[in-house]
């Protein structure tokens, strides 16, 4: 095997071109961790945040990636002999430790999640943050057949994913977008209502949609938007933040003043998904199947995850971006 590898190294915080292509060491294995060859790396705004400077424990140069698809080239643990295809995701991927967008990732064992699957790696490095995001934040409100299900930030991957399971499953769903030109996406990705979001509250526009309001809203587009969200759901509803796409904090937080009585405010965090084996089986199961699309937006090679950064920053993503090494 070779003695050295690409990889994508972000050296300092600031805009996409902080990113730089470098030759590194591969990785030496050590004990509890195990080599994989990366085939495909999903991108996340997690990332092009960490890239800007809000993420305050991370120190460069880093290796970012969050998550990555791959196939076990030298392992330490019996159950993941060499060969094994995996998909890991968070646990400090990227972070802490040097991430998928490189051509090999030293990574814990307990992240690894195996998986046997025919699908392209474009396609399975689409799954991992993104449909484990969407179904636990599914799984957090609560959301079931008779429930209708309004997703803000439509458009995003975690929320073509979202309409892609919500459909799956025979839930009314709207979801909304700030731009003309993605309405028919989501409509293809299973949404039965779309709403354009030009800013300000929504309720005209939901009210228009279901008088009473939605019973669950997933909102993915976050700090911006929770207030409206909180009170666009139906009294006794659930809102789940599981998104930062506009920031991490809501200034001015009054809790007794925001929500309602009777209506919940509950969060997901894609790191309590982490080693979530099954979960990922089950997605990967669908997708094969036919009843999850997921929506891969674009691929990018190693060389242009410069162009893949801004392109994701600004916005022009519908869906999941991937980088393949």
């Amino acid at each position: 095997m070779t003695t050295t590898m690409r990889a994508a190294v972000c050296v300092r915080a600031g805009g996409p071109d902080v990113l730089e292509i470098r030759e590194l060491p591969v990785p030496a294995v050590r004990p509890g961790w195990s080599l994989v060859q990366v085939k495909g790396a999903g991108l996340n705004r997690s990332e092009l945040r960490t890239r800007q400077g809000h993420s305050p424990n991370v120190r460069f140069p880093r290796v970012l990636g969050i998550e990555c698809v791959g196939v076990v080239v030298a392992s330490t643990d019996p159950a993941l002999p060499d060969g094994t295809t995996v998909a890991t995701v968070m646990g400090e991927m990227g972070r802490e430790f040097d991430g998928g967008y490189a051509e090999y990732a030293l990574l814990p064992n307990s992240l690894l999640m195996p998986v046997a699957t025919t699908l392209p790696w474009p396609i399975l490095a689409a799954l991992p943050e993104t449909y484990l995001t969407a179904r636990g934040a599914l799984d957090a409100l609560g959301v079931g057949r008779e429930n209708r299900l309004l997703i803000r930030g439509g458009t995003s991957s975690v929320g073509m994913a979202a309409a892609s399971i919500a459909r799956g499953q025979g839930i009314e769903t709207a979801a909304t977008t700030r731009r003309p030109a993605k309405i028919d996406a989501l409509k293809a990705a299973g949404v039965d209502h779309v709403i354009l979001d030009e800013g300000g509250s929504l309720a005209a526009k939901v009210h228009e949609v279901w008088p009473e309001g939605p019973d669950r809203v997933l909102d993915l587009v976050g700090t911006s938007t929770a207030r409206d969200s909180l009170r666009l759901v139906r009294r006794g509803g659930t809102v789940c933040m599981a998104g930062t796409l506009s920031g991490w904090l809501i200034p001015d937080f009054e809790p007794v003043a925001m929500i309602p009585s009777g209506t919940r405010l509950t969060a997901f965090h894609s790191d309590d998904m982490k080693g979530g084996t099954a979960v990922l089986e089950r997605v990967v199961r669908e997708v094969e199947a036919g009843i999850y699309r997921p929506n891969v937006d674009r691929v990018f090679g190693l060389d242009e995850v410069v162009a893949a950064h801004r392109y994701m920053e600004n916005n022009e993503a519908t869906g999941k971006v991937v980088v393949i090494p």
